[in-house]
């Protein structure tokens, strides 16, 4: 097996003393960084490319625009246009970051990948599993659920038995110029955050006002577009009606946004597709299970069963709230990433 590593650098402090981290187990490695989307990261890439020069490293860039674009952005604007809240970070770790980057480590000679998640490999019975960061504060399993056998038994993730203080010390150690460099919070491709603007400018279209509906089905007044609206909303709706009001659902077929109040926002059940296991190929028996709906939340208990080759059918002990279709169902078994899947 070839183990030389070639660790994804973004710039930041967590890819520079995951490339150290690297160097140091004395096997080949090198740098890499993608080129994603226009104008995004340039500086970065700097930086990057500086750090291994300074490690005396090969320095690579990727140009992964065409496949990030087609995997991540296009995607995303569907989801949203069918009135769905998509994740495009758990996205793009399975078609690029652990995809088309670790084919692209292959081709130049590299047979192992490493990035600055914060999360655990481990091998046990014939498998690679995944398991919590030491630091919860800090641990990214969630956006790992993705991940193929094929995929796991090639990476690396030497931040995981480190907090983020460690890391800061380590880089402040070593002189790194970006020890102190803030984290990344937004999504890459909309630094901004308004996710609406960016699809109205990348499709160049004009979403049509639709109505507003209360939970009989009731107008009752204009929304201004689907994209404007997820679910759980309650500020920004631009609608009085005497009392507070989330959005309870949406509908791309006939362009309505409903709206209700927050004990309406709550279910116990969910399904998920386009699933994934990683410590079995399949679930076949019923099983508690912890189970989150969103990055933000602490894990709940919650009834996992395999309703069909590519379907889990989920029942919480305690109702949730705001769960949405596109966002992503992530499954642990005590301290291990157990997979997931996309909400329906």
């Amino acid at each position: 097996m070839n183990d030389a590593v070639m660790i994804a650098m973004s710039g930041g402090v967590d890819s520079a003393v995951a490339a150290h981290l690297s160097l140091a187990s004395g096997r080949a490695c090198a740098g890499v960084t993608m080129q994603h989307f226009a104008g995004c990261g340039n500086k970065d890439a700097t930086d990057a490319a500086a750090l291994c020069a300074r490690l005396c490293i090969p320095h690579f860039t990727a140009n992964l625009e065409k496949e990030f674009e087609k995997e991540v952005i296009l995607p995303f604007i569907a989801a949203y246009e069918a009135g769905k809240t998509p994740n495009p970070c758990v996205i793009c770790n399975k078609k690029i970051k652990f995809g088309a980057l670790l084919d692209f480590a292959r081709e130049n000679g590299y047979g192992r990948i490493a990035t600055g998640h914060y999360a655990r490999v481990e091998r046990a019975g014939g498998r690679t599993l995944v398991r919590r960061a030491k630091d919860p504060a800090k641990d990214q399993t969630y956006m790992l659920y993705s991940l193929t056998q094929d995929v796991l038994s090639s990476v690396e993730f030497p931040l995981g038995d480190l907090s983020k203080s460690e890391v800061r010390e380590i880089a402040a150690s070593l002189d790194f110029p970006m020890a102190q460099k803030a984290d990344s919070q937004d999504i890459c491709f909309i630094p901004d955050g308004d996710y609406a603007a960016f699809i109205t400018r990348f499709t160049g279209k004009k979403y049509p006002v639709g109505s507003f509906l209360d939970m009989q089905g009731n107008v009752l007044g204009t929304h201004k577009g689907l994209l404007h609206y997820t679910i759980g909303q309650r500020k920004g709706l631009g609608i009085a009606l005497g009392a507070p009001a989330y959005v309870v659902s949406k509908s791309a077929a006939d362009n309505t946004v409903t709206l209700g109040k927050n004990e309406d926002l709550f279910t116990t059940r969910l399904v998920a597709k386009s699933i994934n296991l990683i410590p079995e190929d399949m679930l076949t028996a019923p099983r508690k299970l912890l189970a989150k709906v969103r990055y933000s939340q602490n894990a709940t208990l919650a009834r996992v069963e395999q309703t069909g080759a590519d379907e889990l059918t989920v029942e919480f002990d305690t109702p949730q709230r705001a769960v949405s279709a596109g966002q992503s169902l992530v499954l642990y078994e005590e301290d291990y990433l157990f997979g997931g899947g996309v909400i329906c």
